[in-house]
């Protein structure tokens, strides 16, 4: 396989810069323009930087006595970030530990018909709609937090994992049985491999329920958190930062998507290639 030249790079990457720049300057058209009043409430992408850089650095603030804060409510905000990352990662590591083993175990007909309608009702509720009771039951605290993780990105795993099983060809299946593997051989050299690539799957679109569900699990006590501040700086009308925020939420999302999409390309960059 060849490699691609400067001038093939060249025309890849251009139209992604001017279609960037192309945003940036009708961002900051409407922001000058005044179209949405009061002024504030559409800070330019030169504001919304210096928000975020703010953010990230110790400044000084007024009210009599001047004094020296820490980037925003004492907190960098990459520490924000790194905290929402903790709380993500504790729900989606529950949400493997659980969902794999019980896809795999729904992979039998007569567990799937059981289990299947209840999976499939946890998939269809808003993660949302869980604040209330898991605040109630579990408190303030991180435990909610992270439990309302786990139920936004259970499901798609749990199905995904399913889907893979079902997916499987029963004459792989047939082969491994017929050279002396048990139950366990089966699933370690066959069920798993078969169903690596749709748990990745899975597990693309767990994180992004993840990371849609970080804004709601942090509403309550969610400071040092991305969400709790992105949402905690629009009630107060810091629109700059809470912009910073959301884009810095939506370019981790699309890191970690690629992190994942490289593992899946890695592990099993073998599917289509029978």
């Amino acid at each position: 396989m060849t490699r691609p030249t400067p001038t093939q790079r060249a025309r890849t990457v251009l139209p992604h810069v001017l279609l960037l720049a192309g945003l940036l300057a009708l961002w900051t058209i409407v922001a000058v323009s005044d179209v949405v009043s009061p002024s504030y409430l559409t800070p330019s992408p030169l504001e919304v930087w210096d928000a975020f850089v703010r953010a990230n650095s110790d400044h000084p603030i007024g009210g009599g006595v001047d004094r020296i804060v820490r980037g925003e409510e004492n907190y960098y905000l990459w520490e924000h970030l790194l905290a929402s990352l903790q709380r993500i990662g504790l729900g989606l590591a529950f949400a493997i530990v659980v969902g794999i083993p019980l896809g795999l175990l729904m992979g039998v007909r007569a567990i799937g018909s059981l289990l299947g309608p209840y999976v499939d009702f946890l998939r269809s509720i808003p993660p949302l709609a869980y604040i209330g009771f898991l605040v109630a039951w579990f408190g303030i605290y991180d435990t909610s937090k992270v439990w309302l993780l786990f139920l936004a990105a259970f499901p798609p795993i749990a199905l995904a994992t399913l889907n893979g099983v079902r997916g499987i060809r029963e004459d792989y299946l047939d082969a491994i049985r017929t050279l002396g593997a048990g139950r366990l051989g089966t699933v370690r050299l066959v069920v798993l491999p078969a169903t690596l690539p749709d748990i990745l799957s899975g597990l693309r679109v767990a994180v992004g329920f993840a990371w849609t569900t970080v804004v709601a699990a942090e509403l309550v006590n969610g400071l040092p958190g991305i969400g709790g501040l992105a949402y905690l700086s629009g009630s107060q009308n810091k629109i700059a930062l809470s912009v910073a925020c959301i884009i810095v939420i939506g370019l981790t999302a699309v890191a970690l998507d690629l992190l994942i999409r490289t593992a899946e390309r890695q592990l099993a960059g073998w599917r289509g290639k029978d």
